[in-house]
């Protein structure tokens, strides 16, 4: 084999392999405007659903079981005083919950959800009470 059959081999090959990264090149881009499409699709997704639980809570899906013991005393505490105003730290003590910002402002997002369902009223910012 001479240097020109050598040269012209090299030739080949390098014309082969810059046709193959041309073709991956094209399929990278075919990927990345579709990953782009379908990222753009989820972040919409999720934001119809955030605006629509936020909305319309779901009244048939079950909570889990923790979640139903504590909105079932929670209920029960203002069937027992049913005149009673209640603010969320105050459910907490009487309940025995633990009085942490976190698990208050949990509560505090429950007595907006009763409210929203007609369950209680607010007859003042941060108190709420039993809708008679």
């Amino acid at each position: 084999m001479n240097i020109t059959e050598l040269l012209a081999g090299l030739q080949a090959q390098r014309d082969e392999t810059a046709a193959r990264a041309g073709e991956l090149r094209d399929q990278i881009e075919y990927l990345t405007t579709a990953l782009a499409e379908s990222e753009a699709r989820l972040a919409d997704l999720a934001a119809t659903a955030k605006v629509i639980a936020e909305l319309a809570p779901a009244q048939g899906d079950p909570e889990p079981a923790e979640t139903n013991s504590v909105h079932q005393a929670i209920v029960n505490a203002f069937n027992q005083h049913p005149g009673q105003e209640f603010r969320a730290r105050e459910l907490h003590e009487l309940l025995g919950m633990p009085t942490d910002d976190a698990s208050v402002n949990v509560t505090r997002a429950r007595l907006g959800r009763l409210t929203r369902q007609g369950f209680l009223t607010q007859p003042g910012h941060g108190r709420y009470q039993k809708r008679t």
